[in-house]
Parts: C-alpha cells; structure tokens; sequence
C-alpha cells in the first residue's frame, strides 16, 4: 500500500494495532471544542436548545404522521396499480422482482420505501410471497448506494478515496455478502413455517385511532385522485417521511465524539451494536452508514472498524418495514419481514464469530483493489446498475417459471 499525497500514516494500515490510537488527525487541532461551540449573540445556550428540541419534536411528529399516511395511501392505490402491473413481464417471477427492488433503491436513495411497496403490492395480492421477499431483499442490496454517492462527494474536498468512496464501496460489499445467503436462509425459514403462528398487527386500538386521525385525509385523496396517482403520491409521501426523520438526527461533532469514544470505537461487537442502534433510531440504514463517511474522511473510523458497525446497521435497518407490514394487517407480510431479520442477524453474528478476520481482510482487499484505479471503480459502478438490469431481464425472458 502506498503513502497517501497527504502523507497520512494512518492509511499505511487498516490493523488499529500499526498506528497509536490516539487522534492523528489535523482538522480536530484547529480550532479548540470552546471556540466550536460559542452560542449566537444575544441568545443563551439554555434557549438555543429548547428552540432545537422543539424544531426537532415538530419534525418527528409530522414525519410519523406522513409515513402511516403513505402507508395507507400506498395500500388503497396498490390493489388496482398491482392488479395491471401482474399482468407485465417485470412482475412475472421472483427473480424480476428481485432486480427492480434492487434498482428502485438506487433510484430513490433508499431501501425502506421500495420495501414498503413491496408490501402493499403484496397486500394487494399482486405479488406472490417469494417475489415480495426478493424485492424485499433487492431494496436492502440497493439501500447502501447512497453511501457510495456520499463519499464520491467528499472525495472531491479529501483525496484520499480509501477513507470517502471506499467507504460506499464498503458498505455495498458487506450488505451483498450478508443478505444474498440470507435471501436463501430466510425463505428457508419463512417455507419451513417456523413463523406461521405470528400475527403481530396494530391493535384495534391504534387501528381506531389511524382510520380517525388519518382516515378523512386517506377518503379526500381517494375521491380526489385516481388508484395509480394516489399510489404515486403515498410513494412521495413516504419519500418526504424519512426526510424529515433525517432531520430528527443529532447534529453531531464528528471529531467530539470519536475521540471521547475512540477506546471502545476499536472492538467488533461494540461498534456492531452501535450500528444496529443507530439503523434502529434513524430507521434508515442508509442515514446510519452515510454518517461513516464523515468520521472516515477525518480519519476517526478506519474501514475496518466499520464492518462490524455495517453489518448491525444491516439488521435492524427492517425495523421501520416491520411497522409497515403491521398497519397493513396482513400476517404473512409481517412473517416475510421477520424472516428476513431473523436470517441476516444469524449470517451476521455466525460471521463475527467465527470469520469477522478473515472477512475483513478479504473486504478491505477487495476495497483496495476497486479504488485503486478510475477504470476498476468505474467498473464497479458500472456493475452495480448491471447486475439488477441483467437480473430483470433473465426475470423477462423466463417468465412465471419462477414465481
């Protein structure tokens, strides 16, 4: 591996073990925290902080609000948009729905909302329960995508590609090895009926109080807007949702907190269950794993202490289509989730136990070998849209051979 234009020691090795573990890093030294941290004039911390914990509640509260509408919009669009769109090649067998759920993420720069249509399609009776888990399973392969568009972008300002772009390419990898065997492992689990006694579904109590506070709005769209336009509008809804939640999230100094963490930052479970709680508050593994790029970029986080941080993330990052698949009170679908969840926190913990070294060599290689040149990470990208496109189009021309 060679010295970075930047002379920065620290990217001579992955292994925390080759380099001191305290802060190398110019940037934090620039300023003092007091100097970072000065209130606007005229205006007193205490007031600041009640001003952005208001702003933030009010955030939460209407991106709540917006996501169990979208999902009862998606729901009342999705039976006559799924009854036409069965009939298409693109929804004939699993493995079309593999690829479009996989190419959906990267369109929208999220896996949850091609997740939750792919519940409402099934709710609706449009997919089958295989093709609803592979697109399912597609959204989550796709969902890191934007991690790798994040670090492109900082790579412009840091030059160093390891610690920006080979960051997305980091995520992508470890979402491929994780959840293409638990496709597998979990249709397993799904077709073994190990579940078939879970019904977990919104209570009628909450029930009551969805068709009370969101009902008048869902029957104004449903008179106002045709089955397909009322399901293109959920889909924006939902959209707009995680946006907000986005804005929910602590506004964090990067440079604060991994150095007050940076003793404990360096061991596989820790940041395992740092990555599985922060994809469970954001309900985004895509907003969990963008927040890698900064921290890398500075040099707090190496590649290697983010595996163990992606692979959590990649589990509870269902936690928000569990929800989904409650409201839309169709137990099979909350079964289909759980699957999924069950079989990736079994890959994920079997590979922590037992090869988290050997994975983590074999990933940060690979990572090295693809940012090493324009033409290798071009290749990737290109690969990346690809595999989904090839994938639809095998689905084409195989038909419902594989429904």
């Amino acid at each position: 591996m060679t010295l970075s234009p930047a002379g920065d020691l620290r990217d001579l090795s992955e292994n925390p073990s080759d380099y001191p573990t305290g802060d190398l890093s110019v940037e934090s030294q620039d300023q003092p925290d007091s100097a970072q941290q000065l209130p606007a004039r005229g205006s007193s911390p205490g007031t600041t902080n009640w001003r952005v914990v208001a702003s933030k509640l009010l955030h939460f509260v209407a991106a709540i609000f917006l996501f169990v509408l979208a999902i009862q919009l998606m729901k009342k669009g999705a039976a006559p948009v799924g009854a036409r769109l069965k009939t298409t090649l693109f929804f004939d067998n699993a493995v079309s729905t593999l690829g479009l759920g996989w190419l959906g993420a990267y369109f929208v720069l999220a896996g949850s909302p091609v997740a939750a249509i792919s519940l409402s399609f099934f709710n609706a009776h449009a997919l089958t329960s295989l093709q609803t888990f592979t697109m399912l399973s597609g959204s989550r392969l796709g969902a890191s995508f934007i991690v790798l568009l994040v670090g492109f972008l900082y790579s412009i300002r840091n030059k160093d590609r390891k610690r920006t772009i080979g960051m997305g390419v980091l995520a992508l990898s470890m979402t491929a090895i994780v959840y293409i065997p638990g496709m597998l492992v979990g249709y397993g689990v799904l077709k073994s009926g190990l579940l078939t006694g879970i019904n977990w579904r919104a209570s009628n109590g909450v029930s009551g109080v969805i068709d009370f506070v969101w009902g008048p709005v869902v029957d104004f769209a449903t008179r106002s807007a045709s089955a397909p336009v009322l399901f293109l509008i959920g889909l924006g809804t939902i959209l707009l949702a995680f946006k907000l939640l986005d804005r929910v999230l602590p506004d964090l100094d990067h440079e604060r907190q991994a150095q007050a963490r940076g003793h404990w930052l360096k061991k596989p479970w820790p940041m395992f269950f740092l990555g599985s709680l922060a994809a469970l508050l954001t309900l985004s593994v895509a907003v969990a794993l963008t927040a890698l790029v900064p921290l890398a970029a500075k040099g707090h986080v190496t590649r290697r202490e983010a595996i163990p941080y992606i692979m959590g993330a990649n589990i509870t990052t269902l936690a928000d289509t569990l929800v989904a698949a409650m409201l839309l009170d169709r137990a099979l679908g909350v079964q289909i989730v759980l699957a999924e969840a069950i079989a990736v926190a079994l890959i994920t913990v079997f590979y922590l136990a037992f090869f988290y070294k050997s994975i983590s060599r074999a990933i940060i290689a690979l990572d090295d070998w693809v940012v090493q040149t324009n033409k290798r990470l071009w290749g990737f990208v290109v690969g990346l849209f690809l595999v989904p496109v090839v994938l639809i189009a095998i689905g084409t021309v195989i038909g419902p051979l594989v429904a």
